[in-house]
């Protein structure tokens, strides 16, 4: 730490910034996200000064970066800071910032800007930063202009302390703080002298009463358990979309609930559920193509819903619950509204975890828990054996077979548009402990790589299922690859274009569907990966697909590429997903 002082007391800015970084770090900060720029000068050097109780990265496209740092507080928990410089380039946050605030990721957004003075006179790269992200941040303000002052140091370091409590509670989700900067910015001499402060200024004084908050657990207060809910034999529990920090204690939490009132889990692909399967005897996986049966859908019908965390992507199932209009509880410790259907909703704001479950049922005794489990066991089986005689490379294979081969415990990043719907459809329950990730808050494909690169860094070996749209719309992570911690090998689905739009009634229309719609790019992505010195195989069967999956190799970057034909693709899966339960009885 000592070796910070000399730099510290340079300027007052470099001061500035060093009170600001030394703050994080007791604090627990672990990663920091440095875009090139002028004015976040004094950060970027601070930062580096603090290597490597903090790691502090690089990344050029500052779009590319904040993702990158989603995906890193994704998969850690932790906040993860993010520096740019004035002007626009804070502008390029503005998605991820988005995605942060509705998956509830911890992120700090440090944008730095000119003084007061230079605002509002054309002076370069200065654009109005104050709110830049508009409601988004849990919390944002704007910091006073450094000074050497010891009570604005102590306002300085409160005011971190603060911004890094909001960007983890009550809820989960980016902080903004705008930072002004007058020259000079490199650590040369300003003129002010620091001599008396530099000999009176104390630092185990200064930041003692720091606590590394991300050490310490959150206590659980035990709610019971509704008499109301005991007392139904019609009722269902749905584990919807999370990416909880303890998966295996979440599981366990729903699967004690779900055995206490003898309700059937209807577990989201997103959901750890599904991945955690042995915990849970009363798991339904297949909910999405029993409800294309409409018989199955009205005899199945629940008079009361539990949904934990957010509500599956399934269109059925939202469709279902808007016209059953059953009484609905969601569960989660946030302070947002979670039901898209406007039901007869409570909000309960607490964590599954706090619940406490009185007793284990290992069997059923209601007759409608029967036929959920019934209905699922057949359909499973139909989906099995389905896709198990599938020889030819088809999209929505590739879902169902890494569901079952990938290395325990792997960290999977899934894309938007039709890669997480085919989880959804036929993600296969295992014990495998893979851990899920995704940007689901905004539903967006912006990011996407650059997230999975910031799940897999410094983590176990990790997959990223995607198309080719997803992928290229975010190249630019690929400028990551040098500092860059770990393995991601990238599943890539070439159907060269928007597959999910064929599912659309708009595919009918040719013109304009394919080039407004389904927007073929045309790229050779072995050329693409030869760019960025990044590995490429094109895999032509399953057999070949599944050699590389397991094992993973421990470095690297590398693209797998499944080439498929979209309109088949799309074809498929109108003719298949109401066969699966058609035959279905109970």
């Amino acid at each position: 730490m000592f070796d910070l002082i000399p730099i510290a007391f340079k300027n007052v800015n470099q001061l500035w910034a060093y009170i600001l970084t030394e703050t994080l770090k007791r604090l627990g900060l672990t990663c920091a996200i440095i875009c090139p720029g002028s004015r976040s000068t004094p950060l970027a050097i601070a930062f580096a000064q603090q290597v490597p109780e903090i790691e502090a990265i690089s990344i050029l496209d500052e779009r590319s970066a904040a993702f990158f740092a989603l995906g890193q507080a994704q998969a850690t928990g932790r906040p993860v800071v993010l520096v740019c410089t004035s002007g626009t380039a804070g502008a390029n946050f503005y998605s991820a910032v988005i995605e942060a605030s509705y998956s509830r990721v911890p992120l700090l957004v440090l944008t730095t800007d000119r003084p007061p003075e230079l605002r509002d006179c054309h002076s370069g790269q200065t654009i109005d930063q104050l709110r830049l992200y508009g409601n988004y941040p849990n919390w944002q303000t704007e910091l006073a202009l450094p000074s050497a002052d010891m009570g604005m140091l102590a306002y300085l370091r409160q005011t971190i302390i603060h911004s890094w409590e909001r960007s983890q509670t009550p809820t989960k989700g980016p902080v903004h703080l705008n930072i002004p900067f007058r020259d000079p910015l490199a650590p040369l001499p300003d003129g002010t002298d620091l001599s008396y402060l530099q000999s009176q200024f104390q630092p185990e004084d200064f930041f003692a009463g720091i606590a590394n908050t991300t050490q310490f657990p959150i206590p659980h207060s035990p709610f019971p358990i509704p008499q109301e809910w005991k007392e139904c034999d019609r009722g269902i529990i749905i584990a919807g979309v999370a990416q909880p920090s303890q998966p295996q204690e979440y599981c366990r939490a729903i699967a004690q609930l779900s055995q206490t009132l003898q309700w059937p889990v209807l577990a989201e692909g997103l959901s750890p559920v599904r991945n955690y399967a042995e915990l849970n005897p009363y798991l339904i996986s297949t909910y999405d193509l029993i409800l294309r049966n409409q018989q199955l859908a009205k005899q199945l019908a629940p008079e009361m819903v539990i949904q934990v965390g957010e509500m599956p992507t399934s269109k059925e199932l939202r469709n279902w619950i808007d016209a059953t209009q059953p009484r609905r509880w969601i569960i989660d410790n946030s302070d947002q509204n979670l039901d898209p259907l406007h039901g007869r909703t409570t909000h309960l704001r607490i964590s599954v975890e706090d619940i406490k479950a009185e007793e284990r049922n290992l069997s059923f005794s209601s007759d409608y828990g029967k036929k959920w489990c019934e209905a699922e066991a057949k359909v499973r089986l139909v989906v099995d054996q389905t896709m198990g005689k599938i020889d030819e490379i088809i999209e929505s294979k590739a879902a169902w077979l890494i569901s079952q081969i990938l290395p325990p415990g792997t960290p999977l990043f899934i894309a938007n548009s039709m890669p997480v719907r085919d989880v959804e459809y036929f993600w296969k329950p295992n014990n495998l402990g893979v851990r899920s990730h995704f940007n689901r808050g905004a539903n967006g494909i912006d990011g996407t790589l650059s997230t999975a690169l910031g799940m897999a860094h410094r983590q176990q070996s990790s997959v990223m299922l995607t198309g080719d749209l997803a992928l290229l719309h975010d190249t630019n992570g690929f400028l990551i690859r040098n500092k860059f911690v770990g393995h991601l090998t990238i599943v890539l689905i070439n159907n060269n274009g928007g597959g999910i739009f064929e599912m659309l009634p708009i595919a009918k229309f040719n013109p304009p569907f394919e080039e407004f719609f389904g927007t073929p790019q045309d790229i050779d992505f072995a050329q693409l990966c030869a760019t960025y010195n990044v590995q490429h195989e094109l895999i032509t069967s399953w057999q070949q697909l599944q050699q590389r999956l397991n094992p993973l190799p421990p470095t690297g970057i590398r693209i797998l590429e499944l080439r498929t034909n979209r309109k088949l693709d799309a074809k498929w899966r109108q003719e298949n997903l109401k066969e699966f339960a058609a035959d279905s009885k109970i």
